[in-house]
């Protein structure tokens, strides 16, 4: 038997037994033993979970549109003296400088409704949503799904530059949540419901299914697993049908058909994503700086939104177009609308609008302000270099897509989201190499100078600790057969008490264990003893093993998992198990303690650790023979 896990006082005698009852003479055997269940794909429940989906997103369909008509609502009565929800942009006002009031009456509101109703519903909603999922068991208190787009659309109709994704993919998480929470599921499949609700409202305001599969896995569900994909897959589905309905198939940013880039103009559109994501590093600093100066007003955070609504309407007087959600903005970039004086001056008010009104604790969205800033940035470098060198074929549309997508993979580090989102929007074949190759750079200068994402800054200023990698289980990947410990000290069936007893007392390190296997003659493992049980004064020497009361084993066969393993020593509450062969009789083939498992992780350090030292090793012969 091993000694790495026996000689630690907090390992009592139940450590190899469990709580097991004593089963009685020779009577425990195999088919009493506790062994852990081969872990499949899905279970069948996810049946249910897949059904309770597809309503969830198809639900939250029809919430996104009740988000848009209310954020019509409000934009037309706030900027037009009307009641009407047909969708307007708040840039054709005629209130003059009025126009500045409008955007401070709205922060009044949301900061009223924080203080007064739930503070949850300030900023763009994902944070709150990314802590609820990793510390809460999914649990976001159910009146955020009335009050966050209650909240938005105040906000946001009133002029505030923000999209409407945020607060959709928030309220859609809040049902999904809130619905978790009466059905009595467990954390995990009520992670998978909010899950579905986020990627079901995104897809409704969108209509990017797949994307926001992508989003639901990059920064709310933390793992890729069919029990997870298939459900939130089967909501987006449903939400995308309802869109298509209700609104139609076509892209929301409408672009003019793109030639396919050559090898010039592609290494531009990376180079480019490289550029943009050392913008993105900066609107993430500049945002969370402006958000600390304003944790340092002396006056209370419910009015903090007036404060930046402030800020909102000097900037829409002077530049209407940055008002609201700015879709249309959007697409003018990526359809080559806007010359380059209207993009650079949209660009610097549209951010300064956005980054004030965020850092001030509104409700809205980042994913539009974004998309606009970004795809200005990348429209003007696409004219600049289409100026200097128009040998490259770089088209500023195509330049425009990368900006606006590049930013927000940079910003949030949702890669596979943005160039997917950008390319369902757009409907656009010929972008989606200058898209990837695009994103892909930004990823790598956020990555490689930014700690923490727009996203997640937030969350981790509290103490939360965000995963930033899905890598595949390494405890899956190796059979207990090469951790156990062969060489174990068993005892017979036929072994008498005192010859036992002796070599309990010899002082022999084999023999210094809490408890040991007993297996029959044929070799087969009839169950556990204790040594207390051994040493029972009360049995005489003369006794065999095999006439005590055993308890019955907590066995793994050897072709189990360490993952199927680990899981089995946390249900049963022990530190050890016995291994056995697969095939009949079952024979003992050794032992797997809470040691052997974290050993097996020395290879996967090793590896880690050799590579590290080869590419070191490389650089070194490099710098010295060039």
């Amino acid at each position: 038997m091993s000694a790495s896990d026996t000689d630690h006082p907090h390992l009592r005698d139940e450590a190899i037994t469990g709580a097991l009852p004593v089963a009685p003479a020779l009577g425990a055997s195999l088919d009493a033993a506790s062994m852990p269940r081969r872990s499949t794909l899905v279970e069948p429940r996810v049946l249910l979970l897949c059904a309770i989906a597809i309503a969830l997103g198809v639900g939250a369909a029809f919430i996104a549109q009740l988000l848009v008509a209310l954020i019509a609502l409000v934009t037309n009565a706030a900027f037009y003296g009307r009641w009407s929800v047909e969708s307007v942009s708040p840039a054709g006002h005629h209130l003059g400088a009025w126009v500045i009031v409008v955007p401070v009456i709205g922060g009044l509101i949301v900061g009223l409704m924080a203080r007064w109703g739930s503070r949850a519903i300030r900023g763009h909603g994902i944070p709150e949503a990314m802590e609820q999922v990793l510390l809460n068991e999914s649990k976001i208190p159910p009146r955020i799904t009335l009050l966050k787009p209650l909240s938005s659309a105040v906000a946001i109709g009133t002029g505030g530059p923000f999209g409407a994704e945020g607060p959709i993919i928030a309220t859609g998480g809040a049902l999904g949540s809130f619905l978790g929470q009466l059905l009595h599921v467990t954390g995990d499949e009520r992670k998978v419901l909010l899950a579905a609700g986020a990627a079901g409202g995104m897809t409704a305001i969108f209509g990017s299914p797949v994307a926001a599969v992508i989003l639901a896995v990059e920064l709310l569900l933390f793992e890729l697993r069919p029990r997870s994909l298939i459900p939130v897959a089967l909501a987006t589905v449903a939400a995308a049908d309802v869109r298509y309905a209700t609104v139609g198939a076509a892209p929301v940013f409408a672009m003019p058909d793109v030639a396919e880039p050559g090898m010039g103009a592609l290494a531009v559109y990376v180079a480019l994503g490289a550029l943009i994501g050392l913008v993105s590093v900066a609107v993430t600093h500049i945002v969370y700086g402006i958000e600390d100066a304003f944790e340092k007003l002396p006056v209370h955070w419910m009015w903090w939104p007036a404060i930046g609504g402030v800020a909102v309407g000097v900037v829409g007087w002077f530049a209407p177009l940055t008002l609201g959600v700015g879709y249309t903005n959007i697409e003018d970039i990526v359809a080559g609308h806007l010359a380059v004086g209207a993009l650079a001056f949209l660009c610097v008010m549209k951010f300064i609008s956005w980054s004030i009104a965020l850092g001030s604790g509104t409700s809205g969205g980042t994913l539009a302000p974004l998309f606009t800033v970004g795809g200005a940035l990348g429209a003007l470098a696409g004219f600049g270099v289409v100026a200097i060198a128009p040998q490259l074929g770089v088209d500023p549309r195509i330049a425009g897509l990368v900006g606006m997508a590049a930013i927000f993979a940079g910003a949030s580090r949702a890669l596979l989201t943005s160039v997917v989102f950008a390319f369902e929007t757009t409907q656009q074949p010929h972008g989606l190499l200058p898209l990837l190759g695009g994103c892909a750079a930004a990823y790598l200068v956020s990555a490689l100078t930014m700690r923490n994402t727009i996203m997640t800054e937030k969350i981790a200023r509290r103490g939360v600790r965000v995963p930033t990698e899905y890598a595949a289980d390494y405890l899956e990947q190796v059979l207990v057969l090469d951790a156990a410990t062969r060489e174990v000290v068993s005892l017979r069936t036929s072994d008498e008490l005192g010859a036992v007893r002796a070599l309990l007392n010899s002082g022999k390190p084999d023999y210094q264990h809490q408890g040991f296997p007993v297996v029959d003659d044929a070799g087969r493992v009839r169950g556990v003893i204790t040594r207390r049980s051994l040493l029972d004064p009360s049995q005489p020497n003369m006794r065999r093993i095999g006439d005590l009361g055993l308890r019955a084993p907590v066995v793994v066969h050897e072709h189990h998992s360490l993952r199927e393993a680990a899981d089995h020593m946390v249900a049963e509450n022990i530190g050890r198990l016995i291994v056995v062969g697969m095939d009949a009789p079952h024979p003992l083939v050794g032992i797997l303690t809470r040691g052997d498992i974290l050993s097996a992780h020395k290879r996967r350090l090793k590896g880690a650790r050799e590579g590290g030292r080869h590419i070191r090793i490389r650089e070194t012969l490099r710098r010295y023979t060039t």
